[in-house]
């Protein structure tokens, strides 16, 4: 494996309100047909080299067991160390539980982000924070499996969705 490809960051996208439109008729953020995220990061101008992977474009709540291992096979076949999926937040902590079970390729730091709010059409949106976030923890954490959202780094076994806050919190309370 080359320099450049431990470097590069490598996105999978799933779909979820980060990558996602309001649509009127349903009364709800409803996943875009084709993600906006490339488009997103190319304008960043990062130092890093990326690459994108689209998974599906679903609502997590959407997501079936075939979507998990593709998720799975798309980490597991990338050579990339560092990658960050992006996912809908309600199955969000369900997703990186299943990839801690079912990791072969444990010698990667894999980030789980999202947003409560699309990053396009919504001002303001925590979905670019969030990626920024993410890029940057990306960079410095160790080998494992991470949530990261609310400019706080979660564990899968930890990390659950608190509705009324809107944010993600840890079950063992405030760090």
């Amino acid at each position: 494996m080359t320099k450049e490809n431990k470097q590069t960051i490598h996105f999978i996208i799933t779909g979820g309100t980060i990558d996602s439109f309001y649509d009127g008729t349903k009364d709800t953020a409803v996943p875009n047909e084709k993600s906006v995220i490339p488009r997103f990061i190319e304008s960043l101008q990062l130092y890093e080299k990326t690459i994108f992977t689209e998974v599906c474009m679903k609502d997590s709540r959407g997501l079936t067991e075939n979507d998990l291992e593709n998720i799975l096979k798309a980490i597991e076949e990338s050579s990339s160390k560092k990658i960050i999926i992006t996912h809908g937040t309600y199955t969000m902590p369900d997703t990186a539980r299943y990839l801690k079970a079912n990791l072969k390729d444990k010698d990667k730091t894999i980030i789980f982000t999202g947003s409560i709010i699309p990053i396009q059409g919504f001002s303001p949106s925590d979905g670019p924070f969030n990626l920024g976030y993410s890029i940057a923890k990306v960079q410095e954490l160790s080998v494992g499996i991470y949530v990261c959202m609310n400019g706080r780094v979660f564990s899968p076994e930890e990390v659950m969705k608190t509705l009324y806050k809107g944010k993600f919190s840890s079950i063992f309370g405030e760090k």
